[in-house]
């Protein structure tokens, strides 16, 4: 099993390297070097996202249609695919945007749109063969190396893409973009390499067929999965929305370079890391609730900081409060994800994970849409770009511990009596009449 575990963390890897250089690099570039406004980078960026609600479909698609004996790697591969495609062209569009507005503009909602519809086409794909390959009691292990193996090449990735921009010039960013892709599919290739068996299952004998709105209302339906999923949305919200303002936020207060500030990735992703191996050690030994609401309040605690590093202009703070955040995200994630696939019921893995999926993408959306859009609307009302950083970092504060409170309502045990009682069945069949 610990092959099987390899490989999958290399897919997560793969996935997740193709995001780095757009969200501890291009941003940057993008808000601060081009002038280009945040709402729009963070638009941009969240563009992806846009595509999350097709993570319901393909779960459930995939979970009764294999492909030449395949449920998940067919899928698996396309995205990924798309998603180094994405990456490879993106410092092209960042540069045409500032160049020609109207035909960037066009360029950048095809070349972030492919990112986005690889990432779901991936992601719900390969967290749904995780789950089935590992079962009930491996999954926290699986989990716990699946993110290890992420943040540790999130980590290499920055560290490389900092030595590959410095000095910085449009040839050398996208020389490095184009570096990162090659090595993207390469890891992914391997990872893929023999890891799911062939199912034999043809749809003529595949489960039960289910609507998009029949899909919905089996997740809404239940009140512990409806309150989960808008604790992901914030919490996550929080947590993820900071991606396109972070680097940017230590450029404008700080004077960092392009490569201070891609560095600053690594720094959050080492502590990270170190939180993902404490929150390891306490599985099992430590309920998965207390193990996330450790991981949100440091979170919140690492907003708190980075906000008065803001206000005293020191570098020091800000990276204490990197700090902070990174050991809050990393304890908070692998709690989070394992509640994830305990909210998941036999015979619907993909359609369960595939809605966590889309509370997660949504996040994504929310967070940096309203990052950009408030950071920009205080900065054009104070005349001071770094207020404008300021309040969205209070603001996400705000949304966590929000979350953190709502978290004490959520109860497994209840969500698998509901789900086992004949009064959910009723509701979905209801739905699709």
């Amino acid at each position: 099993m610990f092959l099987k575990r390899f490989q999958l963390g290399l897919i997560h890897v793969a996935v997740a390297m193709t995001l780095v250089p757009i969200n501890s690099t291009l941003n940057r570039v993008m808000i601060k070097e081009l002038a280009i406004s945040a709402t729009l980078v963070a638009i941009l960026a969240s563009l992806p996202y846009l595509f999350s609600p097709i993570q319901v479909a393909i779960g459930s698609y995939s979970d009764r249609h294999p492909i030449l004996g395949f449920r998940r790697t067919p899928y698996i591969l396309v995205g990924l695919i798309l998603c180094v495609v994405g990456v490879i062209v993106s410092p092209q569009v960042a540069f045409l945007i500032h160049d020609n507005f109207p035909l960037g503009l066009l360029a950048g909602l095809l070349a972030f749109g492919a990112w986005g519809m690889g990432y779901n086409l991936s992601a719900v794909s390969y967290l749904s063969l995780a789950s089935e390959l590992s079962g009930e009691k491996e999954r926290g292990k699986t989990i716990a190396t699946m993110w290890f193996m992420m943040i540790a090449f999130i980590i290499l990735t920055a560290i490389g893409l900092s030595r590959m921009v410095d000095p910085y010039t449009p040839q050398a960013l996208i020389r490095a973009f184009g570096v990162v892709a090659a090595c993207a599919f390469i890891l992914g290739m391997l990872g893929l390499l023999k890891l799911e068996p062939r199912s034999g299952v043809s749809p003529s004998t595949a489960s039960e067929s289910y609507t998009v709105k029949q899909m919905t209302s089996a997740i809404t339906a239940n009140p512990v999965a409806r309150l989960f999923f808008l604790y992901l949305l914030l919490l996550l919200a929080a947590i993820l929305g900071q991606d396109v303002l972070l680097e940017p936020f230590g450029a404008e207060a700080f004077g960092m370079t392009v490569t201070q500030t891609t560095r600053i990735t690594s720094i959050w992703g080492t502590f990270v890391l170190l939180a993902i191996i404490i929150a390891g050690l306490l599985e099992g030994r430590v309920s998965k609730r207390l193990v996330a609401q450790l991981g949100n309040t440091g979170a919140l605690l690492g907003f708190i900081v980075i906000v008065i590093s803001g206000i005293l202009i020191n570098q020091t703070v800000f990276y204490a409060g990197v700090t902070l955040l990174g050991v809050g995200t990393g304890l908070s994630t692998v709690a989070n994800l394992s509640l994830m696939f305990d909210l998941t019921v036999p015979g619907m893995v993909g359609l369960y994970i595939g809605a966590w999926g889309f509370s997660n993408a949504l996040s994504r959306l929310t967070g940096s849409v309203l990052g950009g859009v408030v950071r920009d609307v205080v900065t054009q009302a104070t005349g001071a770009a770094l207020s404008g950083y300021l309040v969205v970092f209070s603001i996400e504060a705000l949304m966590l511990l929000i979350a953190a409170i709502m978290l004490y309502r959520i109860d497994v045990n209840a969500f698998r009596k509901q789900v086992q009682e004949p009064s959910f069945s009723e509701k979905v069949a209801m739905a699709a009449e």
